[in-house]
């Protein structure tokens, strides 16, 4: 065999194992898929920085990718004050980015806090991609529900606008418009007014 047909050969080899190379490559990245983790109530972001601590000092970071949990904004009215909040949008669970193995599956499962993964106990059932963007999506979305701590038959004082300083009585409450109606005494009529949260006053 001549120098010129091993270096034939030995280029066809090179092509061959990069070609494999890339074919593990595209058959790793297609295994990478998303499972829910199921955790004990209240430790979802305790499971998140566990699970990340463990993912560095084990080398997992080639298997395990991201691990979030969901949350949304939320805006509550406390006494006339806006105080914003994080709220999980699905307590008790996190969500793991990751190829499963046996080695991946152990480090999340064994990790403080994780109960299970969703479906059987030695298979987890990847969750749908579309199900997914949509959580991920309601997560990031600027979006804010806004809770108020007073409810139906509650007294309150009005603080701004025309009825400054009358009290009222709740009649109905619209979180999603951050407005309530309550009936005032105005000369002796009792009165329905509407409100928007940062009118009132609990009393």
């Amino acid at each position: 065999m001549t120098e010129k047909d091993e270096n034939i050969m030995n280029e066809g080899t090179a092509e061959e194992n990069l070609e494999a190379d890339n074919g593990k490559v595209a058959e790793k990245k297609d295994q990478k898929r998303w499972y829910i983790v199921h955790t004990y109530s209240g430790y979802e972001n305790k499971v998140k920085s566990n699970l990340e601590k463990r993912i560095e000092y084990m080398n997992m970071a080639d298997k395990i990718f991201r691990v979030e949990v969901p949350q949304k904004t939320i805006t509550q009215i406390k006494g006339g004050r806006k105080q914003e909040k994080e709220e999980k949008i699905f307590p008790g669970y996190v969500l793991v980015e990751m190829i499963m193995d046996e080695d991946s599956w152990y480090v999340v499962r064994h990790t403080a806090g994780v109960t299970k993964f969703v479906g059987s106990a030695k298979k987890p059932i990847p969750a749908k991609d579309s199900e997914i963007k949509k959580i991920i999506h309601r997560s990031t979305a600027q979006t804010q529900k806004i809770e108020m701590d007073v409810k139906v038959g509650e007294k309150v004082r009005i603080i701004s606008g025309p009825f400054a300083e009358f009290v009222g009585d709740i009649t109905e409450v619209y979180p999603d418009k951050a407005k309530l109606r309550a009936m005032v005494s105005i000369f002796g009529r009792e009165t329905p007014v509407e409100l928007e949260y940062k009118q009132i006053q609990k009393l």
